[in-house]
């Protein structure tokens, strides 16, 4: 039963209308479903309302969701923005746009099939032969690219907005790699959460019903006679703007996420380069634009493709969804020519009307925009091509005759299409709700009977009164998209997954991702035993005396020189007495520089990179805590502003994420290769780290009073000095200290401990070592920790006549020679990025045995 609205927000919006708006139907009344909504806002209050507005802000900022804008101050980190009010289209009149864009599909599929084809189009006259040859997403390398069943297009998106007659539009098609349903996913899950009380009084559809029938459709292209097909999903890497999503949709849809260097083609088939070997693919959902998708027949100079891919789509040996060559219908002027072609194939009318077009190429076309250049928009034909719109009407005389100059040498680069008024829908801008111009993208994917549309979509608003700027590059917001219909009166569709027989479950982690997550671990143990040293350095120093006096403690000078070991930001404390003397600077610098290799700033920048490249891995709960280790490494950058116990406080926060990072990995993440990679990666990082700073503290023979100050302070870092003082008292020797950090295998920071632990995680991964027991990373891990049990720490503890434990120093530096060497050997075994391309032909052996 729909409520009826307060009049206060509902009126006050209407008398700021000064276009048609989606709160009124063509009779300028009310619809039903906007007053309901109205009233919900009414009762919420506006107050309310810009409240929800920031926690939606904060919980997108914490679920990591960025769209990347290129040169944007936000760099690679642009949160997504998300308009708490919601798009809504009533559910009959959704089923009359689905129709039509049903129609539209099946047109452009049949577009497609035809320009690799016979080009019966071209040969009838249907469309000028400049809209295919001079066509920059017309490959003729793809017209032999097809895949199997009645549809080549097989995901495709519209962009419509409401024209004047109060039917929807479209402005748009996208049939290459159609990006937002994963955003569109998104911001239904942060609607539900934060908004639930929006839909009182009615019933919105469901978006999941679209991701099965992806699924489906995935599983029909691959081989039926495989039971647990390897799924592809093929992104550009971190650096695409909306690589959010590509890490989001392979982690829903249940698919492995890799960039083009993580594939080869070997004997005519595509392979996933996994730590397990290689793992042929059946079938690449792709997200990289088609002249990037193969270097050797398309775009040379492409990093994000694989080479041979167009080969082995020929030979039937991989399915790749949408096949590349299909952005050949995203060219512009096709809309022009959409009622013919409607006619030529289908012999009927388009359902759906476009934005009146016209193409310049044709005479009478290029006499009409001429013309009435004042009410038309200028685009480039051809979508590729560095041209922003221009709209007639804002341009001087001098600008004017410059385009018509410019219309006129290449009149068939160009199209204009008419300048119209579309609607607005309610937006919150600055805590008023206020009418914008908005565009709606709406989602397909093929399936058996025709075309699923996705119940929903991706709603755009401009950011900007009285413009209709909505793409997101240029400041555009998201809104929910709401189909709404009364609950009783429309039961909500139900959609089964066809699951394979029997499931893999058997994930295969791609060399790239298992080395991001090798460095994960690294990266996050450097960082965190770099502060963790740090902070103990800085409590001696204010205990001792002020920042900015003379540094006279022996044990001061020790702890500042370990400092720059552990750290290894050399010179650092170890070049000459002056940065010594006024340590702050200094420290300051290793803190925040984030050009500063082996800086707190560089190595947690690092550590955020590799988590961002393997974004799929994460569940929410840890990307949360990144997303607060994000926080803290902005202000670790301003450290030089802060004093010093800002900058405690800062670092102990961060620590205490990463301790939290690494804590909800070990208490959520399963114990596969992911899992045992990262904590390999973090074992190898603290035993470095631990040795490092035993060498400093003690290689050297220092007086009692020295000494004491150094165990203590070598105990915390380790995290015994409770369970020392438990066992010891308040006796502090080297001797007990060495025992315990080295030997003691029942508490996690003694060498023995963690060697034991790095030896487990290397015999659990996968190996290739044929008729050995042991891989050669087991084989040193073995070694440093035999050489740590077997050692005697009375002779450790010995100093010669030069005062230096010579012994101690010596088991350190093999045991680090030792665990390096087992990275390498990692490196090597697991990470390459490099093997050789065979021939792309298919041989006469069994190549599932390569």
């Amino acid at each position: 039963m729909l409520t009826e609205a307060s009049v206060n927000l509902l009126q006050s919006y209407q008398a700021g209308l000064t276009s048609y708006d989606e709160v009124l139907d063509t009779d300028g009344k009310l619809k039903p479903y906007w007053r309901a909504l109205f009233a919900t806002l009414e009762k919420l209050g506006i107050t309310e309302l810009k409240s929800r507005n920031q926690e939606i802000i904060s919980k997108l900022r914490e679920n990591g969701v960025t769209y990347n804008v290129y040169g944007s101050p936000d760099g690679m980190n642009r949160p997504w923005q998300l308009d708490p009010i919601p798009f809504l289209i009533e559910h009959r009149e959704w089923d009359r746009i689905s129709k039509g864009l049903q129609q539209r599909a099946h047109l452009l599929d049949l577009v497609l099939k035809d320009l690799y084809g016979p080009r019966n189009l071209v040969k009838d006259a249907v469309i000028p032969a400049e809209l295919v040859f001079e066509n920059t997403g017309f490959l003729r390398p793809c017209i032999d690219i097809k895949v199997p069943g009645p549809r080549q297009l097989t995901l495709f998106a519209a962009d419509m907005a409401r024209g004047p007659d109060g039917q929807m539009w479209v402005l748009d098609s996208r049939t290459q790699a159609p990006s937002g349903s994963g955003y569109t996913l998104e911001n239904r899950i942060v609607m539900s959460k934060l908004l639930p009380e929006l839909a009182d009084g009615m019933y919105v559809s469901k978006l999941s019903p679209f991701f099965n029938s992806i699924q489906n459709t995935v599983l029909r292209l691959s081989d039926k006679s495989r039971d647990a097909p390897n799924i592809v999903y093929l992104t550009p890497g971190p650096g695409n703007e909306a690589y959010f999503e590509h890490a989001y949709l392979a982690s829903y849809l249940g698919y492995t996420l890799a960039q083009g260097d993580d594939l080869l083609v070997r004997n005519g088939s595509v392979w996933l380069k996994s730590i397990d070997g290689l793992q042929k693919v059946d079938v690449i959902v792709r997200r990289v634009d088609d002249d990037w998708c193969d270097p050797l027949e398309l775009r040379e100079d492409s990093r994000l493709g694989v080479p041979g891919l167009l080969q082995a789509i020929r030979l039937g040996n991989v399915q790749v969804m949408n096949p590349p060559g299909s952005g050949v219908l995203e060219n512009h002027a096709f809309l022009a020519f959409m009622e013919n072609i409607c006619q030529y194939f289908l012999g009927e009318k388009l359902l759906m009307p476009n934005v009146a077009t016209w193409w310049c190429g044709h005479q009478k076309e290029l006499a009409y925009v001429l013309d009435n250049i004042d009410e038309l928009i200028i685009k480039k034909a051809n979508r590729k091509s560095k041209f922003s719109s221009v709209y007639g009407r804002t341009l001087s005389n001098a600008k004017k005759a410059e385009l018509i100059a410019m219309i006129t040498q290449r009149p068939h680069d160009f199209i204009a299409q008419q300048e119209v008024s579309l609607s607005t829908t309610p937006s919150l801008i600055d805590g008023v709700i206020e009418p914008r111009y908005a565009a709606l993208r709406a989602f397909l994917v093929a399936d058996e009977s025709g075309y699923h549309v996705m119940q929903g979509g991706l709603t755009r608003s401009s950011a900007v009164k009285d413009r209709f700027v909505i793409s997101n590059q240029q400041g555009g917001f998201s809104k929910d998209t709401w189909i709404v219909s009364d609950k009783s009166d429309e039961p909500q569709e139900r959609v089964v997954l066809n699951t394979p027989a029997a499931v893999n479950k058997h994930v295969s982690l791609p060399s790239r991702s298992a080395e991001n997550l090798f460095w994960v671990g690294r990266y996050c143990e450097r960082a965190m035993a770099v502060i963790k040293f740090m902070n103990i350095t800085i409590n001696v120093l204010n205990l001792d005396r002020n920042f900015g006096g003379s540094a006279k403690q022996e044990h001061i000078k020790v702890l500042l020189q370990s400092l720059t070991h552990v750290s290894s930001a050399y010179p650092g404390f170890l070049d000459g007495d002056e940065k010594l003397n006024d340590p702050y600077k200094e420290i300051i610098a290793l803190i925040s520089d984030n050009y500063r290799p082996g800086s707190i700033a560089s190595n947690i920048g690092s550590f955020l990179n590799a988590v961002g490249a393997v974004r799929n891995q994460w569940e929410l709960e840890i990307w949360r805590i990144v997303d607060l280790i994000d926080n803290g490494y902005h202000e670790i950058r301003n450290a030089s502003h802060m004093n010093s116990t800002n900058i405690q406080r800062t670092l102990d926060g961060l620590f205490n994420n990463m301790f939290t990072f690494l804590g909800v990995i070990a208490e959520s993440m399963p114990r596969d290769n992911s899992y045992l990679l990262l904590e390999t990666g973090k074992l190898i990082e603290r035993i470095l780290s631990r040795v490092s700073v035993i060498q400093s503290n003690f290689g050297v023979g220092r007086s009692a009073a020295v000494e004491n100050e150094l165990i203590e302070a070598t105990l915390i870092n380790n995290h015994m000095l409770v369970n020392y003082r438990q066992i010891y008292k308040s006796h502090l020797s080297v001797e007990a200290m060495l025992d315990m950090i080295l030997l003691e295998t029942r508490l996690p920071y003694s060498l023995a401990y963690m060697l034991d632990e790095l030896a487990k995680n290397l015999a659990a991964l996968p190996t290739t070592t044929r008729g050995e027991r042991l891989n050669e990373a087991e084989k040193l891990a073995l070694k440093a920790s035999t050489l740590i049990k077997l050692s005697n720490i009375q002779d450790l503890t010995r100093c010669n006549d030069s005062d230096e434990r010579a012994e101690l120093f010596s088991l350190l530096s093999e045991v680090a020679r030792l665990i390096s060497a087992v990275s390498i050997y990692l490196t090597n075994q697991y990470f390459s990025h490099t093997l050789i391309h065979h021939s792309f032909e298919p041989m006469d052996y069994d190549t599932d045995e390569v």
